[in-house]
C-alpha cells in the first residue's frame, strides 16, 4: 500500500498568510507575557516594600537592560490585547472572510506600532 501522501513537511519552507503568523504570535506573547511577570511581579514587589524599595526600583528600572526587559514586556501585552480583541471579533463572525482576516492582520501590525511607539516615547 503506497501513498502519495507526504512523509515529512518542512514547516519552515511553507509559505504562511499573514493572519496565522500573526495568530501564532499572539499564542507566543502569551507565553512570553506568562514568563515576564516573575520579572514584573519583582519590580512591583519591590516599589512597594517601602520608600527605600521603590528609589531601589527606580534605579533598577533606569538601567537599560531591566527597561529593556519592561518595554518587551510591554510590547508584548500591547500585541496581546490587540490580537486578542481581534479574536473576540472572530468569535462574533466579524472579520472571518479570507481578505477580511488579511486585513484585520495588517490593522493588528499597525496598531501594535502606533501604541508600542508611543509608550516607547513614554519609556525612554
Amino acid at each position: 500500500m503506497k501513498t502519495d501522501r507526504p512523509v515529512n513537511i518542512n514547516l519552515l519552507k511553507m509559505s504562511w498568510p499573514l493572519a496565522a503568523l500573526t495568530s501564532i504570535t499572539h499564542r507566543v506573547t502569551g507565553v512570553i507575557l506568562f514568563v515576564g511577570v516573575a520579572f514584573a511581579l519583582y519590580a512591583l514587589n519591590l516599589a512597594l516594600s517601602s520608600p527605600e524599595g521603590f528609589a531601589q526600583a527606580v534605579v533598577l528600572l533606569a538601567q537599560p537592560l531591566p527597561k529593556f526587559i519592561l518595554f518587551g514586556l510591554l510590547l508584548a501585552l500591547i500585541y496581546h490585547i490587540v490580537a486578542g480583541v481581534k479574536h473576540l471579533l472572530l468569535d462574533f463572525h466579524y472579520g472571518d472572510s479570507l481578505d477580511a482576516a488579511q486585513n484585520g492582520a495588517v490593522v493588528v501590525i499597525v496598531v501594535t506600532l502606533i501604541l508600542t511607539a508611543a509608550i516607547g516615547a513614554l519609556l525612554w
